[in-house]
C-alpha cells in the first residue's frame, strides 16, 4: 500500500474525515467559458482536477454545497505536477 503524501497525513490528524464536506479551489477562469478547478471530498489536500463549462460549474457547486478554498495549497512537491501542465508534453 502506498503511503499518503505528508500533507494528507497532517490533515487527517487535525480532524475527523467528513465525507459530507466538499471543497473547490478555482484554478483558472478560461476565455472559452470553462472553469478549471480542484474538487475534494472530506479533505482539501486530496483532490481531483476537473474542468466544466461555467454554467455546469455553478450547478455542480450548488448541487454539492461546496466550500470554496481561496488559499493556495501547500508548497508543491518537486515530483508533483498537474495534469494541465503536461498538455503537449511527452515523457520518456
Amino acid at each position: 500500500m502506498a503511503s499518503a503524501h505528508p500533507s494528507a497525513r497532517r490533515a487527517t490528524r487535525q480532524g475527523e474525515f467528513d465525507p459530507m464536506r466538499k471543497f473547490v479551489r478555482v484554478r483558472e477562469l478560461r476565455k472559452d467559458g470553462f472553469v478549471e478547478f480542484d474538487f475534494a471530498i472530506g479533505e482539501p489536500e486530496i483532490y481531483v482536477e476537473m474542468i466544466l463549462h461555467a454554467d455546469a460549474f455553478d450547478d455542480f457547486c450548488a448541487d454539492n454545497q461546496v466550500e470554496f478554498l481561496t488559499d493556495e495549497p501547500a508548497a508543491e512537491d518537486e515530483q508533483q505536477w498537474r495534469l494541465s501542465q503536461t498538455s503537449g508534453r511527452q515523457f520518456k
